[in-house]
């Protein structure tokens, strides 16, 4: 196998135990009569991790240990963790378990980076190809559960016949209600068995040795560095609308699952449970294709304006769930708009950040905006959204449902308006317009 290959297959697992377990566990935690308060401290175990690892776990990571041999280490005990999920009930275990594995999982994420990096002759050509392969593995996650998430009682009542019946029957025949839930545990068998594949496959990556402390630089206080940015005006800006767009992103982890497998009566559209993961996939497909446009996009229309069309992508989408969930067929289409949400607005913030900083200050300035994407974002989204659902919930309103959406959409909008109003870079011959 080659190396390009390797790093692919790694990409592509590394991003397959995180898509195969997120989207379903927001209405996963509820079924296990979980507070409000407990679901916020499940959800937040990954956000706390990001910004830890942020902070720290990384730099530590990176100075101390041979990076594939890290991987191999932190998977096997990550993926024994999230295997564990699928077991348990009670809150606790759950708590210290899903904790355990965001603990060990997050600095992977930067350390795939790091072994492809070290391992590539030509970054620029070859990184986007072998990123990819995560992209795909995320979505790769999703499509099992139409044959996981099945009631199988209902196809044997159908008694079809051959293949093509068989096949058919069992797509028309998802779990629903109490069985659904029961079933969303596959997701972390799913995950844990991904994560013990990549446990294994990375004492094969290419040896990644640890880095030497540059003289004079910080071991522990690189964030330190990161906050000084925030003194030019036009970073404080894009730093704080990526929180803003980073919590509505995480808005839409949170809800869709519920909403797109919900009775129409109570709002929702109706999506039998074995379809919610791949209509959801559909963003990523979506991403895919972005990716490839993003560069003549950023030349045409520039840095700001490609960054509102990217956040302005949430509020059409929250739109058409609070105002068309009537429409099954739009809601699938919108999902769509993912792509353009992620592409435009961060993998653009992250170019962004590689064009505008001294090559010294990147990896600061790259760490600054992930605390927020990763971190803060999510945490602020993870706090609120469990009970603001949970209450609307409560009244059996269906305008209430549909009026959660409200929440992300408003904030999209004034958050492309203060990009719009506020943030004004400085010039640089040769690259993107304002």
């Amino acid at each position: 196998m080659s190396v390009r290959l390797k790093l692919f297959v790694m990409m592509f697992l590394e991003f397959f135990i995180w898509g195969a377990w997120l989207p379903m566990i927001f209405g996963y935690l509820p079924s296990l009569k979980f507070e409000p308060w407990q679901q916020t401290l499940i959800l937040n175990a990954f956000p706390a991790s990001a910004i830890l690892a942020m902070f720290f776990s990384n730099q530590f990571a990176d100075r101390n240990f041979a990076a594939e041999k890290f991987l191999a280490v932190s998977h096997l005990i990550g993926g024994l963790a999230i295997l564990g999920c699928a077991y348990v009930t009670d809150f606790w275990s759950f708590f210290i378990l899903m904790l355990v594995h965001c603990i060990f999982y997050v600095p992977t994420i930067s350390i795939t980076n790091s072994i492809a990096f070290a391992s590539m002759k030509d970054a620029q050509e070859e990184f986007g190809i072998v990123r990819m392969g995560g992209t795909i593995g995320w979505i790769a996650a999703a499509w099992p559960f139409t044959f996981i998430l099945v009631d199988w009682e209902a196809v044997k009542a159908a008694n079809p016949e051959g293949l093509v019946s068989w096949i058919e029957a069992a797509l028309k025949n998802g779990l629903t209600g109490a069985a659904l839930q029961e079933g969303t545990k596959w997701t972390y068998i799913v995950a844990g068995v991904a994560s013990l594949l990549l446990a294994v496959f990375s004492l094969g990556l290419p040896h990644t040795p640890p880095k030497k402390a540059v003289e004079g630089e910080s071991r522990s206080l690189a964030w330190l560095e990161a906050l000084r940015l925030l003194k030019h005006p036009f970073v404080l800006v894009l730093w704080l609308v990526t929180f803003v767009d980073a919590f509505v992103h995480n808005c839409y982890f949170n809800w869709t699952g519920s909403f797109l497998g919900a009775a129409t009566t109570a709002g929702g559209v109706g999506i039998p449970g074995n379809w919610i993961m791949p209509v959801m996939s559909v963003g990523q497909i979506a991403e895919i294709l972005t990716m490839f446009i993003l560069g003549m996009t950023l030349k045409r229309l520039g840095w700001r304006t490609t960054m509102i069309f990217g956040i302005l992508g949430h509020a059409v989408r929250f739109g058409v769930y609070s105002f068309f969930p009537e429409h099954p067929w739009l809601i699938i289409a919108v999902q769509v708009l993912h792509g353009i949400c992620y592409a435009f607005f961060f993998a653009t913030v992250y170019i962004f950040v590689d064009e505008f900083f001294p090559k010294d200050m990147r990896s600061s300035a790259q760490g600054l905006f992930n605390v927020m994407i990763l971190g803060i974002g999510s945490l602020v989204a993870n706090t609120i959204c469990p009970t603001l659902i949970q209450s609307t919930f409560k009244t059996g309103d269906v305008t209430d449902f549909r009026g959660l959406f409200l929440v992300p959409l408003v904030a999209a909008v004034a958050a492309a308006v203060a990009l719009g109003l506020f943030f004004h870079p400085p010039k640089i011959n040769g690259g993107p317009k304002e």
